[in-house]
């Protein structure tokens, strides 16, 4: 087997498809088409059979799957590692939509004026689905919220904390304060869908306090949310920080929840799966987060 054959088997399976394998690869659709039988051909069986128009994993192509994404992820490292004076090469970055609005514009930036040749690739979603798109070597690290269950980021991971995020209550303004549960007027919960933590903080703070929320409207973005919140729909759980993007917050009232306090954002890869780009982008987030709490305390000083 050779990486070229497998690059384009994973592409296959990825793009769920020949055609679209072969437009991500810039490849023709017969080239693809012949590599994958040639693949079949050293292993001796079939990896796909047809079901109408799409192409589906047989059970030695599922088998074939994860080898082929740890071989790739570990040439990939092998790359990296004889160029480790220069970060260079695809960097597979996922994050939750919270961090890609408020945290990453400017230090993506700087990442990229220093380090040219890495070509970053950024995807967004929620805690959950990152992790197991880590796992699965799809994103080679993301950003996450610390997950409540530890067992979520067992021996398989690495992190390192990289930034801290204060958990805040949204209502529509009026409602009157919010210390506990039993003070929340508004039946609906507005969140990201399951997957998210900070979803998960909430609804184990409801049930800590006996409640549910009688509903859960899930949307896919924070302007959503907090539109939603504005007109009265129900109330949400966001981080401080996103607030700060809202051009228009007057219809929100903001409640502080002691009981979860903060949460901490981690850089997560899989042990052993590490790049000098990957390294380069740690270093970026840190020293990034160094910068911005000096910066608060000077103010907390000055004030």
């Amino acid at each position: 087997m050779d990486l070229a054959a497998l690059t384009i088997f994973r592409a296959v399976v990825r793009e769920n498809g020949v055609t679209r394998a072969a437009a991500k690869l810039n490849r023709v659709q017969s080239n693809v088409t012949t590599r994958i039988k040639q693949l079949e051909e050293q292993l001796g069986t079939d990896l796909f059979i047809r079901d109408g128009r799409r192409l589906v994993l047989t059970p030695a192509g599922e088998t074939l799957l994860p080898y082929a994404e740890r071989l790739l992820a570990l040439a990939d490292e092998a790359r990296h590692a004889v160029r480790e004076d220069r970060p260079s090469g695809r960097l597979r970055l996922g994050t939750m939509e919270s961090v890609a609005a408020t945290r990453l514009p400017g230090l993506l930036a700087s990442y990229h004026q220093r380090w040219p040749d890495v070509a970053l690739e950024l995807e967004t979603g929620t805690t959950g689905k990152l992790i197991e798109r880590v796992r699965e070597f799809e994103v080679d690290a993301a950003l996450v919220a610390t997950p409540q269950d530890p067992a979520a980021l067992g021996e398989l991971f690495e992190t390192v904390p990289v930034f801290r995020e204060e958990l805040v209550m949204l209502s529509p303004r009026g409602h009157r304060p919010i210390r506990e549960v039993r003070d929340i007027a508004l039946s609906t919960l507005i969140a990201f869908e399951r997957g998210c933590a900070y979803r998960a903080y909430i609804e184990k703070w409801y049930l800590e306090h006996g409640v549910r929320p009688a509903r859960v409207l899930e949307l896919g973005s924070y302007h959503a949310i907090v539109a939603c919140v504005a007109a009265g729909a129900g109330v949400a759980v966001a981080p401080r920080s996103v607030l700060n993007l809202q051009t228009d917050a007057s219809n929100i009232a903001v409640h502080e929840l002691p009981d979860i306090g903060v949460i901490e954002t981690l850089l997560v890869w899989r042990r052993g799966h590490f790049s000098s780009a990957l390294n380069a982008l740690r270093q970026t987030l840190v020293s990034g987060e160094d910068a911005a709490e000096l910066h608060a305390a000077v103010a907390v000083g000055a004030a």
